[in-house]
Parts: structure tokens; C-alpha cells; sequence
């Protein structure tokens, strides 16, 4: 949420993982999840549009394991990257995003509120619990 849902390495918008799971929940044999995203199996969505944390300056080149080190990348571009430099991958870092962009948070929340049987559902709860934990409405 810091980094305003955006691939800080391409720009590109992520969405909140809570959104994607909800679309695996609704329509598994169109937008099918796995555990532990085995590749071919899992939807390219949660590798393109899941947002992670990676570190600026890689913790094998010495970077920090601390939040000021932390920024938002999608998955795929983190493997990409893997323990190389930014200046080794010629990639720049771009700004956070702002305020018009929440990764499709708020709606999250407002579409498990309007769905109260969602809250059966352990992975989509604790999305929620999380989404409102930051303030989210």
C-alpha cells in the first residue's frame, strides 16, 4: 500500500492481492490459483499483477532488510531481477503512485462487505482484516 499499488521498476499498476484471490474463488476454472503459484497451473495475473516486496539494493549486494531498502515490484520482475543491481539491469527506479490508483482495494472491501458469505472464506478474510487494518473503507 506504501507504494501505491505500482511496479516501482516498470510503473506498471498492480492490484491487491486479495482482489486476485477473489477472482479465483469466483471463477476457479477461468482464473485458476495454486499454492504455491506453479507456473503454468496459476494465472498469469498473480505473476504480473501481485504485488511483492523486494529490496532496492539487493541484501547479497550488502542492502539493508529494512523498510527505507523496501519497494513494490510484481512477481515476475522480481525473479527477473533476482540479486542483480539496478544499474546491472539498467533499470531506474519510478516514483510511488498516488492517490487515484488503490489496486482495486476500496472495492475489494465494499464487494466483501456486500457479500457477507465471503467471510467463510479464511484467504478472502484475511485480505479483508488486512485491507482494513490500513484504513481502507
Amino acid at each position: 500500500m506504501r507504494d501505491g499499488f505500482i511496479d516501482r521498476y516498470g510503473g506498471e499498476r498492480l492490484v491487491f492481492p486479495g482482489v486476485l484471490r477473489l477472482l479465483s474463488h469466483l471463477l476457479p476454472g477461468e482464473f485458476p490459483y495454486h499454492p504455491n503459484w506453479k507456473f503454468g497451473v496459476c494465472h498469469t495475473w498473480y505473476w504480473d499483477l501481485y504485488p511483492t516486496v523486494d529490496h532496492e539494493v539487493p541484501v547479497t549486494l550488502q542492502g539493508p532488510d529494512d523498510p527505507d531498502n523496501w519497494i513494490t515490484t510484481s512477481m515476475r520482475r522480481n525473479l527477473i531481477r533476482s540479486n542483480r543491481s539496478l544499474e546491472d539491469m539498467s533499470w531506474k527506479l519510478v516514483a510511488p503512485g498516488g492517490p487515484d490508483w488503490d489496486g482495486l482495494t476500496a472495492w475489494y472491501v465494499r464487494y466483501f462487505r456486500d457479500h457477507p458469505w465471503l467471510g467463510t472464506v479464511q484467504p478472502l478474510k484475511k485480505w479483508y482484516r488486512a485491507a482494513s487494518a490500513n484504513g481502507v473503507t
